[in-house]
């Protein structure tokens, strides 16, 4: 019998053969990475000059003072502002006119009266749902009416028309704006080049950054608020309208060429029409950022809403800021639902109505609002009734007394928000500040270097290094540094519950469900909405900011957690499964390393939002450089809000080009 043959798997003259490579562990995979090498001597060289010097100190040889010569020309400004020929003949113009546009607006609100402006809004929201009978046309015009049957109940109804004036005004005037940029960007290659670094560094900058440089040029009031909420909500409109054209369907466009349209024709056609469902969607982001620098210009004179808000801040009155937000969040929610069904329209299988019978609708709708109008004139019913108003301001004040003294430090074991919030500063925020004041700042200019050399490119870590130095130069090294240590303890929060949240939203179907509604009614509100809550549950201190800021980021974190993990390739998932792998090791394994594109994009856009929230938080308590951009705007002091103002938009450069990923790290991650 012959022996079987030898396995080239079994050992040989004693010895095992060789097996497959084994694959090099994370360790391994970083420091064979040169760019982490850097960085890894980046951060050793900080932690051994911060445990020997143990001063981060900016050296006062290398400052320069920027103050002076801003306070100089605020002064020119102030002195020529009515006999300079570039206010006489070019600002005064758009003053003006953005003056006249709004006092207009208001002036056709106020003749319609209370029930013609209802009415206006109900038969608007009915139309966006699709008219008709339907079950969202009933709800939307519901929607419509609630809310402004609360704004007058709670007594802020002139208010609520100011603020809906400059609305209209900076929506027409910005999404037109950001249509003609879209249309530049998606039709040219070379417009597209130029504009998408100009929107990357607009999507950065905090919303205040917007309103020091016109305030500089307009004084406060409408004209500049006018100007900056235009530059601040036009880029949705304009990046979405780009991305509707870009992605038009070639065969439609082949088509209409093919028919003999010309570059014009296909515009109008093919490309627009196409495109409309982007547009539809870029002018529903430009309408809540334009009412979310609406309410925040109120610390510049806009009046409206923002302010009884703005006052009750500053005396931390919560009641008195109560009638008012609740009139923000409902104004917020029913543009962002009507804009919403606009756009789902688009995909309506219902059949479309022929052009005459949608005039005849828009015509019987204006005959509505007419006649409601009229009916209110000869009521004499154009003015809010004063015996319809509810005032429940001293009960929420005696309600925010109650959780001061129940929940801020009372509750056993937990301790309570007041408690959390001192613990929060003391063992968060405080040693991080620490850490960075001890480190020295060359230090700290190298590990940011490498950071953003590790993300990107030399060219963002030269960017990084630079705006830092910036920062030092102007001589807000400590207020930049206090402001960063709240940033990053926030982040932390932002990304470990964005992250697990998101995660398990992905995984449990009940769950995603059970959140949206909460996540959608999170990003409708403005920014300066979240402060209200926080005042009354944490008092003013830097971690009231702090948490607003989380909770102002979360949705954002959540929503492009949850999308990356569930666009995974299921296929991914099932090979993992026939391998054997429990639920733990597909989580680890398979979903995060696959969706780490997404978490990157998370990760950038939790920065950007907390560093955002952060400098408003700066109004309750969170102090640093948000607190000093507030004084320059309210009490004309702009050589320190424009310095203030200079070194967040510094901040956020450095933390956008350290968070976005360059393309060699995006290929990395695709692997």
């Amino acid at each position: 019998m012959s022996a079987a043959p030898t396995s080239v798997l079994e050992k040989k003259d004693g010895v095992s053969p060789p097996g497959p490579p084994a694959e090099p562990g994370p360790l391994a995979r970083f420091v064979r990475n040169p760019k982490a090498v850097v960085l890894l001597c980046a951060l050793l060289v900080a932690v051994v000059s911060a445990a020997v010097t143990a001063n981060g100190v900016w050296p006062s040889d290398l400052t320069f003072d920027v103050r002076s010569p801003l306070d100089d020309v605020n002064t020119w400004m102030a002195e020529n502002r009515d006999t300079s020929p570039i206010f006489l003949y070019f600002l005064l113009h758009i003053s003006n006119t953005a003056q006249s546009s709004v006092d207009g607006v208001f002036s056709g609100l106020e003749s319609l009266g209370f029930i013609g402006v209802i009415a206006a809004a109900v038969l608007i929201s009915w139309y966006a749902g699709g008219a008709g009978l339907r079950r969202r046309s009933l709800t939307l015009a519901g929607i419509a009416f609630g809310t402004f049957a609360v704004i007058g109940v709670l007594d802020v109804w002139e208010k609520a028309m100011e603020t809906v004036a400059l609305m209209v005004v900076c929506v027409a005037v910005a999404g037109l704006v950001g249509v003609l940029l879209g249309l530049a960007a998606g039709l040219s290659d070379r417009a597209e080049r130029i504009l998408r670094p100009v929107f990357d560094t607009m999507q950065v900058l905090p919303a205040f950054s917007y309103l020091l440089p016109f305030v500089l040029m307009f004084d406060v009031g409408t004209p500049a608020v006018f100007m900056a909420t235009v530059i601040y909500a036009a880029p949705p409109m304009a990046r979405l309208t780009s991305l509707g054209l870009r992605g038009a369907d070639a065969a439609a466009l082949e088509a209409s060429q093919s028919l003999g349209a010309n570059a014009w024709q296909r515009l109008w056609t093919a490309r627009l029409p196409l495109a409309r469902k982007p547009m539809l969607l870029g002018l529903n982001q430009t309408i809540m950022m334009c009412l979310s620098m609406v309410v925040l210009a109120t610390v510049v004179g806009a009046g409206g809403l923002g302010d009884p808000i703005f006052q009750a801040i500053s005396t931390l009155d919560v009641g008195l800021a109560a009638p008012a937000g609740i009139a923000i969040v409902l104004i917020a929610i029913w543009l962002d639902r009507t804009t919403a069904a606009f756009g789902e329209r688009v995909d309506d299988s219902a059949p479309a109505r022929s052009a005459f019978a949608t005039r005849v609708l828009w015509a019987s709708m204006a005959a509505v609002v007419v006649a409601a109008t009229v009916i209110g004139q000869a009521l004499g019913r154009t003015e809010w009734p004063e015996n319809w108003v509810v005032s429940f301001s001293q009960p929420i004040n005696e309600a925010v007394g109650w959780i001061e003294r129940e929940l801020g430090s009372g509750i056993p074991v937990i301790g309570g928000t007041l408690t959390w919030a001192n613990g929060f500063i003391t063992w968060g925020i405080n040693p991080l500040f620490d850490a960075l004041l001890a480190t020295p700042w060359w230090a700290v200019l190298l590990v940011a270097g490498a950071l953003a050399y590790l993300a990107g490119r030399w060219r963002a870590a030269v960017t990084v290094v630079l705006a830092l130095a910036a920062i030092g130069v102007m001589g807000l090294w400590n207020r930049s540094m206090d402001t960063l240590s709240q940033v990053l303890a926030a982040l932390v929060v932002t990304l470990i519950l964005g992250f697990a949240i998101g995660v398990l939203a992905a995984r449990v179907s009940w769950v995603e469900r059970g959140i949206r509604p909460v996540l959608d009614t999170m990003q409708t509100l403005p920014a300066f909405i979240y402060l209200i809550p926080m005042i009354a549950l944490f008092g003013s201190n830097p971690a009231a900011a702090a948490v607003a800021s989380v909770i102002y980021a979360l949705p954002a974190v959540i929503r492009i957690t949850a999308q990356g993990i569930r666009q995974i390739d299921p296929s991914a998932l099932e090979a993992s499964r026939s391998l054997g792998a429990s639920t733990g090791q597909q989580l680890w394994q398979v979903q995060l390393p696959l969706a780490r594109p997404a978490l990157l994009v998370a990760l950038n856009q939790g920065v950007v939002l907390v560093l955002s929230m952060v400098v408003i938080g700066g109004m309750i308590g969170g102090g640093a450089l948000g607190v000093d951009v507030v004084k320059g705007l309210t009490k004309g002091d702009l050589g320190l809000g424009m310095t203030a103002g200079i070194a967040i938009v510094c901040l956020g450069v450095l933390l956008d080009r350290i968070s976005q990923p360059g393309a060699d790290v995006k290929e990395r991650a695709l692997r």
